[in-house]
C-alpha cells in the first residue's frame, strides 16, 4: 500500500469574526477534504461542516471503489441537507465550495465544486489540477489573464457552483496515477488570494511536511489575511 504522510490546518485569519472554512483528514480512509463556506457567520459554517460531518461518517471498511462512490453520494446529501436548512432559515442564500481528495491503490480520485483547489508538485513542476467553477474562471481558460491575476480581479469570489446552491449538484471529477515523491495541495481562496503560483511551486518544494502548512499559512496572514485559510498538503512516500 502506498505510504502518505499529511498536515493540515485551518485559521480564521484576519478580518472575519466566524472560520467558515472546515477541513477533514482521514487517512485510514485516505479521503481529505477542505471545505469553504458561504452565506456568512448564519449559512458558512454550517454549510461546510456539513460536508465535511457528512464525510466522516463513510464507512471505513468499504473498498476503494465503494469509498469513492460513497463520497460522491455523501456529497449529494449534503447538498440537500443545506438546500433544506436554506428553507428552514427562510430562503437564506447558503452553501460551501468544496474539493476533496481521495487516493485508492497507486491512483487518486478528486471530486469539487467551486473555487478550493487541488495541486500536484511532481520533479519540482507544480500543477493546478482542478479549474475554479468561477465568473473569472472564464477569462482564465480564455486566455485573457493568468490564475494569478484572477484573484484580484473584483468578480474573483464569484463562484458559479457550489454544494448546496442549485437544485442540482454540479461536481467535476480527475483522477490519476500517483508516483512516489508527488505532494499534493488542497486549499481554499484564502490561501491562494495571497500566494501565487510561484510562491506555493517555491515553498512546497523547500518545506518539509512538519512545517509547509504553517508556512503557507503565515504567507496569507502577513499578505492581509482577509479570508479564512485552509490549508492541507499530503506527501506520497
Amino acid at each position: 500500500m502506498t505510504q502518505i504522510r499529511y498536515s493540515a490546518s485551518t485559521h480564521v485569519g484576519l478580518k472575519r469574526k466566524v472560520n467558515e472554512d472546515s477541513i477533514l483528514a482521514l487517512p485510514d480512509q485516505r479521503i481529505w477534504v477542505v471545505a469553504d463556506g458561504m452565506g456568512g457567520h448564519e449559512g458558512g459554517d454550517f454549510s461546510s461542516q456539513a460536508v465535511v460531518d457528512s464525510v466522516a461518517m463513510i464507512d471505513p471498511t468499504l473498498p476503494p471503489v465503494g469509498l469513492l462512490h460513497a463520497l460522491r453520494d455523501t456529497l449529494a446529501r449534503s447538498h440537500e441537507l443545506i438546500l433544506k436548512e436554506s428553507e428552514a432559515r427562510g430562503g437564506l442564500t447558503m452553501g460551501t465550495t468544496v474539493v476533496t481528495f481521495a487516493i485508492a491503490e497507486d491512483h487518486f480520485a478528486t471530486f469539487w465544486a467551486g473555487d478550493s483547489r487541488l495541486y500536484r508538485l511532481q520533479g519540482g513542476v507544480l500543477d493546478m489540477l482542478t479549474t475554479d467553477h468561477s465568473v473569472v474562471a472564464a477569462f482564465v481558460m480564455a486566455g485573457e489573464m493568468t490564475w494569478d491575476e484572477a484573484e484580484h480581479h473584483p468578480q474573483s469570489n464569484a463562484v458559479t457552483r457550489a454544494v448546496g446552491v442549485g437544485d442540482e449538484l454540479e461536481l467535476e471529477k480527475i483522477r490519476g496515477e500517483i508516483l512516489p515523491g508527488d505532494r499534493f495541495l488542497l486549499c481554499s481562496d484564502g490561501l491562494t488570494k495571497y500566494a501565487t503560483f510561484g510562491i506555493l511551486e517555491r515553498v512546497l518544494s523547500e518545506e518539509p511536511i512538519e512545517t509547509v502548512t504553517e508556512r503557507l499559512q503565515q504567507i496569507a496572514l502577513d499578505g492581509g489575511g482577509a479570508d479564512n485559510i485552509s490549508i492541507i498538503v499530503i506527501d506520497v512516500i
